[in-house]
């Protein structure tokens, strides 16, 4: 591995699974703690697997946590059960996770917001983080109704060929776009944005600690 010098040097490195299962093989006692915590979150996801309500009051706490504000969390959670069913309906269809998956969401959100998922997410300065985490209300509302139509054009349709699919998903993606311009044109705002999570819950802050002068 290279140094900040530009030396080679041997270094030992795992990833997080890895990192995992050498802290469970250390016997000594001050390893004890995070053993038992490992332990607790396994537990936790095996209970939401056998129960999937608790991993929707798992992600609320957590959202809570990190500063959104409720009714973000309520988008966005409602985005993650449409999405869900949009999945399943392309696992139905024969679709596989991963690059068919992404081919086609990578459709769906260039044809309704102009960017594919790599250049939205340079648009709002992100790099790992999850681009649904970091969208605006506005955003999340035309995503959720891009993803919603093309399920259901799917289930209509029932497309067969890979490229039959990339067409639903442009016209999925294209219900929304209607819908953006529209309200663009009535407000005069751009719905796609450059703000993330961070200057989202920013505006929040500044809007929650505004004197009310109603009193």
């Amino acid at each position: 591995m290279s140094t900040e010098t530009g030396k080679q040097r041997n270094t030992l490195a795992a990833n997080t699974a890895q990192l995992f299962r050498i802290i469970q093989s250390i016997p000594s006692k001050k390893a004890e703690p995070f053993k038992l915590w490992l332990a607790e979150v396994a537990k936790q996801r095996l209970d939401q697997l056998q129960d999937p309500e608790l991993s929707i009051e798992q992600a609320m706490t957590d959202y809570k946590r990190l500063g959104y504000s409720d009714n973000w969390i309520n988008q966005r959670l409602k985005s993650i059960e449409i999405r869900k069913a949009l999945t399943d309906e392309w696992k139905r269809l024969g679709l596989e996770e991963g690059v068919e998956f992404a081919a086609l969401t990578d459709i769906i959100y260039k044809t309704w917001a102009g960017k594919t998922a790599k250049e939205y997410k340079k648009y709002k300065g992100l790099k790992k983080e999850n681009l649904r985490d970091n969208m605006t209300n506005k955003e999340l509302v035309l995503n959720m109704l891009a993803e919603l139509s093309t399920k259901e054009i799917s289930e209509t349709t029932n497309p067969e060929s890979f490229p039959e699919h990339e067409d639903v998903a442009r016209r999925g993606g294209n219900i929304a776009k209607e819908a953006r311009l529209k309200l663009e044109a009535e407000t005069g705002k751009k719905v796609v944005s450059p703000l993330n999570a961070k200057s989202i819950r920013s505006i929040e802050d500044k809007k929650n600690n505004q004197p009310d002068n109603s009193k």
